[in-house]
């Protein structure tokens, strides 16, 4: 393939997407809003809390878009290509959307909403990095060039998604604060620290989920093999973050950290221990292979 043949399919497949998800978000959310949402205020347009949003449902969209062409362009022919570029860029855009707004509900609550319409830096913030997450999940799983791969694709993409609500929540509960409580309340320190666990187990989980179909029982047990390496996640935010970093005594829970972020609202730590978790996927990603 040429380099302007698929430089082509990039630009071409970026605005596709970025179209159909204008469109699709439209039909699921009216003018980007809940439904049966809080009036328009007068400082509406000028809402940093969904432009944060907004600003993470595109960056999930332009990663989708990027996956798609090297996923599913292969060459063969101009029909093909088009076809599955498409197919499965459909399907992705659909399952992006509909997963941000559910694993929004399932790991926010149902308070968000709310705290969007307000202007909450902290909930947009938390928002916008879950809709990257699910946009990262989302490139590594769907992408191909025949209608089987199409299904195994949504049925590992669904795997992939309960895999990633299991693990954010699990390492969530080492906090000893409330982090729906304390992102309601516009704690950014509290934000950072979500947004970086869910970005850092959205990489984990879609470098788990990527690699060719091997069958059900080799592919499902690589993927959970991968997915062990998770449990450095732990000792990377007890020993290295609380223990070295911030120069406390290592704690199994409730140390210097989450007094740092729950009741102090430290934002330096939040980023310092967001910062950890993402650079802790990509360490683990070039390991593991």
């Amino acid at each position: 393939m040429s380099p302007l043949y698929l430089l082509g399919f990039g630009v071409g497949t970026t605005l596709g997407l970025l179209l159909a998800y204008l469109g699709v978000q439209r039909l699921a959310i009216p003018s980007g809003r809940p439904r049966g949402g809080a009036a328009k205020g007068p400082s509406d347009e000028r809402n940093a809390a969904r432009a944060l949003l907004q600003a993470g449902n595109v960056g999930g969209v332009l990663l989708i878009a990027g996956s798609l062409v090297t996923g599913s362009v292969v060459g063969r022919s101009l029909a093909s290509d088009l076809t599955w570029v498409v197919a499965y860029g459909v399907a992705a855009i659909v399952l992006f959307v509909a997963f941000v707004r559910l694993g929004v509900l399932v790991l926010i609550k149902s308070r968000l909403p709310a705290e969007l319409a307000r202007g909450n830096v902290a909930a947009g913030l938390a928002a916008g990095a879950h809709a990257i997450a699910t946009g990262v999940i989302v490139a590594r799983a769907v992408s191909g060039t025949d209608l089987h791969g199409l299904g195994v694709s949504a049925a590992f993409f669904v795997l992939a998604q309960l895999s990633f609500y299991v693990l954010t929540t699990a390492f969530r509960w080492l906090t000893t604060y409330d982090d729906e409580g304390e992102i309601a309340a516009g704690n950014l320190a509290a934000a950072l620290s979500y947004a970086g666990c869910a970005v850092g187990v959205a990489i984990l989980v879609g470098h788990a989920v990527e690699g060719p179909f091997l069958g059900w029982a080799r592919s499902l047990e690589a993927y959970g093999l991968a997915l062990v390496w998770g449990f450095l996640f732990y000792p990377m935010r007890q020993l290295v973050v609380e223990g070295l970093l911030l120069g406390a005594r290592p704690s199994l829970r409730a140390g210097k950290l989450d007094y740092a972020i729950g009741r102090e609202r430290d934002v330096g730590v939040g980023a310092l221990e967001a910062a950890t978790y993402v650079a802790t996927a990509l360490a683990i990603t070039k390991i593991a292979g």
